[in-house]
């Protein structure tokens, strides 16, 4: 079959690659232009490249415009494999070529459509995270599954991890969807309306700390928010600090929420939850980084100075 590709960043290169190294033949390869986009550094696997490094005929556009459409048509693809196309794309494309569009989302679909999926399962504690193959449609990662895969989800996992561990499974569920598409044996399930979660893009505000929140809940954000992503923060005296390891107290603390305590367990316990009265596990930071990227210890951090966290 003769594939068009659409994607970017590490996720469209793993698909690239994938087809690549199949008997189809990658008719073009589409791709955002390189950014310096903090995000879009991340994962950053040129997709570019790696078709030019093939000899694999290269379209680079912000958004589906004519020109677009006019370079999928004149490819002539039987299929087109999407992965991470971080614009709309309209019928014109998608419904283009003989066999439609196969669209690589990471979720185990119709769970957490639309953004940060993996982040989003994580903290709400599910046991299993993945990716979905499906075809494309009007909707956002809406049509019909025709392959899946599950990864399971650790007590200590991050969301690097489970970024890592889905990645691996782009290229063997890319070739086997088209080879079963070639074969005629591709099983398509509906996606059921009602069974539909969507998640939308996190900002800095869901990065923010709670301190009324369990310890349970913070120490899970900041394994959510690991590193290449915005980590998890909070404010002391008007400084920004972001939280790289943390852990839940053994011991119970009482008192205010942001309140910064004592050292322990290796670090600095500070209250929280939501009552003042009760007393309950305190979460306790570990190693913090600053403004300047310096990564510190909260004991040096903290020193001898309480008081209490910003909580505004």
């Amino acid at each position: 079959m003769r594939v068009v590709t659409l994607g970017y960043q590490t996720w469209g290169h793993r698909t690239l690659s994938a087809v690549l190294g199949t008997d189809h033949e990658v008719a073009l390869a589409v791709t955002h232009p390189a950014s310096d986009h903090p995000y879009e550094q991340m994962w950053a696997d040129s997709v570019e490249d790696l078709a030019r490094a093939n000899g694999v005929p290269v379209h680079v556009a912000t958004r589906a415009d004519q020109e677009l459409i006019d370079a999928v048509a004149a490819a002539e693809p039987d299929v087109i494999v999407a992965n991470n196309w971080r614009t709309w794309l309209p019928r014109e494309i998608y419904d283009a070529p003989t066999h439609g569009t196969l669209n690589i989302h990471d979720s185990l679909l119709p769970r957490y459509a639309g953004f940060s999926p993996i982040l989003w399962a994580l903290l709400n504690r599910e046991s299993h995270v993945g990716v979905t193959v499906h075809r494309m449609d009007e909707g956002l990662d809406t049509g019909p599954i025709v392959a899946q895969q599950a990864v399971p989800v650790g007590p200590t996992s991050t969301t690097t991890e489970l970024v890592l561990a889905t990645m691996d499974l782009i290229e063997p569920l890319v070739v086997r969807s088209l080879s079963d598409l070639a074969a005629g044996t591709l099983r398509e399930t509906v996606q059921a309306p009602a069974s539909m979660t969507y998640f939308h893009k996190r900002s800095d505000l869901e990065s923010r700390i709670d301190f009324t929140s369990s310890a349970d809940d913070i120490e899970l954000l900041v394994r959510a928010q690991s590193d290449p992503y915005p980590n998890a923060h909070f404010t002391f005296r008007g400084a920004r600090v972001r939280v790289l390891k943390a852990h839940v107290s053994t011991g119970r603390f009482g008192g205010t929420p942001g309140r910064v305590t004592v050292p322990y367990e290796g670090g600095v316990a500070v209250v929280c939850g939501s009552s003042r009265t009760t007393p309950d596990a305190a979460i306790v930071f570990e190693t913090l980084r600053l403004d300047d990227g310096s990564e510190v210890s909260a004991t040096d951090f903290f020193g001898t100075r309480g008081g209490y966290i910003d909580l505004g």
